[in-house]
């Protein structure tokens, strides 16, 4: 979701925008694409406005995937699930032609942000080969989303269509540095540094552990950071918080605010007021909203 200039929110799916002005409650269609049979957007998206009020969203063209995976192989030649981004200007009414940026198998494009400087970041992937894995990477845009100048692979190895780098949530440290949490096979989440919001030149793994899905990391309004992300001890059935008040130096003790028998993860936040936290997730469908003056003093 995003915060519309005249109080309205809007978010996408599908082909097109949605609108509503009463909180939620009820939601207007706008189409996004003029050619809606050549586009259509995949769950795992990405939504920003920026301080100028143009609205950018990163999205995984779902009608041009082609997933090639071949167990013999180890590999998927030729995979295509492309990385696009499209921009509106007049608050979702009308869209850009979509910018096509990578063609390779995107896994997920799990954040974006803008930064200090006004720089929008976001989040993608691209498939590797010779054995197949999974690499992130980032977009950047100095223009709102004009034009992007792509970063540097950040590779972990592996081999398996579920293994490698995956999946990464970003966010500005009070240092300037972006921060990044990637989503790994290895118990925990791997981080990465950027001091000059393009290039990714410390990585190294955490000592947060986690399940082989990705978490989502947020700056609120109040200048404290909150990790939602799945544990590894019940996989994806359980979904956990904390809070961090020194840029990740120290963490909260983990509170468990969902579980369900089926899979619960990929979340989505979306500050609706300060402090008030609208919590979705792709997996299971949770729908919550939650205060941070319940696990924050």
């Amino acid at each position: 979701f995003v915060r519309l200039e005249d109080g309205g929110i809007l978010t996408v799916d599908g082909v097109n925008a949605l609108i509503s002005q009463d909180a939620g409650k009820t939601w207007r269609e706008q189409p996004i694409f003029k050619d809606t049979q050549s586009y259509r957007i995949r769950p795992e998206r990405q939504l920003i406005r920026t301080r100028s009020g143009v609205i950018i969203l990163a999205f995984m063209n779902d009608a041009e995937r082609k997933w090639t995976w071949s167990d013999d192989l180890k590999d998927a030649p030729g995979a295509v699930l492309p990385t696009y981004a499209v921009r509106s200007l007049d608050g979702g009414k009308t869209w850009e032609e979509p910018q096509k940026l990578h063609d390779e198998w995107t896994g997920a494009i799990r954040d974006i942000i803008q930064t200090e400087k006004g720089n929008i970041v976001f989040t993608s992937m691209q498939i590797l080969h010779d054995p197949g894995r999974h690499a992130v990477l980032t977009y950047t845009s100095g223009d709102d989303g004009e034009t992007w100048q792509r970063s540097n692979l950040i590779d972990l190895g592996g081999a398996g269509h579920h293994d490698g780098a995956m999946e990464a949530t970003l966010v500005q440290l009070r240092d300037g540095r972006l921060w990044k949490l990637i989503r790994t096979t290895l118990g925990r989440f791997w981080q990465a540094y950027s001091t000059d919001e393009r290039y990714w030149r410390e990585l190294s793994p955490t000592d947060i552990p986690a399940t082989s899905a990705p978490a989502l990391v947020h700056r609120l309004e109040s200048g404290n950071m909150v990790l939602f992300w799945n544990r590894p001890e019940q996989h994806r059935k359980e979904l956990y918080v904390m809070f961090s008040k020194d840029d990740a130096q120290t963490w909260s003790s983990p509170v468990m605010i969902a579980r369900k028998k089926a899979s619960l993860a990929y979340p989505y936040v979306f500050e609706v007021a300060p402090g008030e936290i609208w919590l979705t997730t792709m997996q299971g469908k949770l729908r919550v909203k939650l205060r941070e003056a319940d696990f924050v003093e």
